[in-house]
């Protein structure tokens, strides 16, 4: 269950519902679904779309109409780049997230019904689209198949491609899943997939300073440290996460692809060093393909893939840098003592 939050912005518009659309995808043939978002924000503000990883959904922060605790939901506290108060901002849950398709789901889609929502909600041009993980591989199909839809894109933790030793962690994990489906074990399944993600997610600089601790018995085996840790993370996970949804946006990350060159906005592409799912070679083959439209911003953090969960102050630095109206895009550059880490 999410923590209430007690502070909840008094935006003058905060609207949350769903849309009834028509989508041809690319593999799961032609659907009528409904699209689920949220919007929060002062009427005539610009508008920035905001996606997170395969698990985030709609409720990006606390507002008026839900005073939870979204999944980003510092990000968007009062004063940061993000605030609602300044600006509109706009999140869906992904096609596919309720289990309702099952059969493979392209971020091309994902990138196709946010180009639908957009029409629907009567919204030109977004401001930017600031993705992270799955999100950012959304926001580069968004980019590639509709650029007159956004300004600018922000991708965090997310490339043009899935890199193959990531791929081969998500099949492994999926694998998982179907054992546990043929022993009739769903929730065990899904639950033991999650905790082999989120040893990719994490790095093992983290592990040795949480989790140095020796060995107990229990019942006589083994337990280690961190195994407390990835039961919860286990556990919460299957609450509120179908194995259907589940397998088939895993799934989608691996079909993921994009030629840079065909990405048409400035695009701010954020690395982060010790990420094992987006290795930096993959950021930098990115950012090379977008010519004169990338620019490489690296972090350094032991959080790996989650920094942009956990790294709060300074993701909120970035995109304060990146989203300034009217600012002019600087050049590339190489600054070594950037206090976020590294611009390219």
């Amino acid at each position: 269950m999410r923590a209430a939050v007690t502070a909840v912005p008094d935006v003058l518009d905060a609207r949350h519902g769903g849309i009834d659309a028509v989508l041809p995808t690319r593999h799961a043939g032609t659907r009528k679904l409904r699209i689920a978002y949220e919007l929060a924000g002062p009427a005539g503000a610009p508008v920035v779309f905001v996606a997170g990883g395969i698990s985030a959904h709609r409720h990006v922060a606390a507002n008026a109409l839900d005073g939870d605790a979204g999944w980003a939901q510092g990000l968007l506290d009062a004063g940061r780049a993000l605030d609602p108060a300044n600006l509109r901002i706009l999140a869906f849950d992904y096609v596919g997230a309720d289990g309702s398709i099952d059969a493979p789901i392209d971020t091309a889609d994902q990138a196709d019904a946010v180009a639908l929502l957009l029409d629907a909600l009567g919204i030109d041009v977004l401001e930017a689209f600031v993705g992270y993980s799955y999100g950012a591989l959304v926001g580069l199909q968004l980019a590639a198949r509709h650029p007159q839809r956004l300004r600018k894109l922000v991708a965090v933790s997310g490339a043009h491609r899935a890199h193959p030793y990531a791929a081969a962690w998500r099949a492994l994990q999926r694998k998982a899943v179907a054992l546990g489906q043929l022993q009739c074990a769903d929730e065990q399944g899904l639950s033991l997939a999650r905790q082999f993600a989120m040893l990719s997610y994490r790095t093992p600089e983290e592990f040795g300073e949480r989790f140095d601790a020796a060995p107990t018995l229990c019942n006589g085996h083994v337990r280690v440290a961190a195994e407390d840790y990835l039961d919860a993370a286990g556990a919460k996970f299957v609450a509120r996460v179908s194995a259907t949804a589940w397998l088939r946006l895993s799934e989608s990350i691996d079909l993921h692809r994009v030629d840079p060159a065909r990405v048409g906005v400035p695009t701010t592409v954020v690395a982060v060093e010790g990420d094992r799912l987006v290795p930096m070679s993959d950021a930098v083959s990115l950012v090379e393909g977008l010519g004169l439209n990338g620019r490489l911003r690296v972090l350094r953090s032991q959080y790996g893939h989650d920094a942009f969960l956990k790294e709060t102050d300074r993701i909120d630095a970035l995109l304060a840098g990146e989203l300034q109206a009217g600012k002019q895009r600087p050049s590339p550059v190489h600054d070594y003592n950037d206090p976020i880490g590294v611009s390219v």
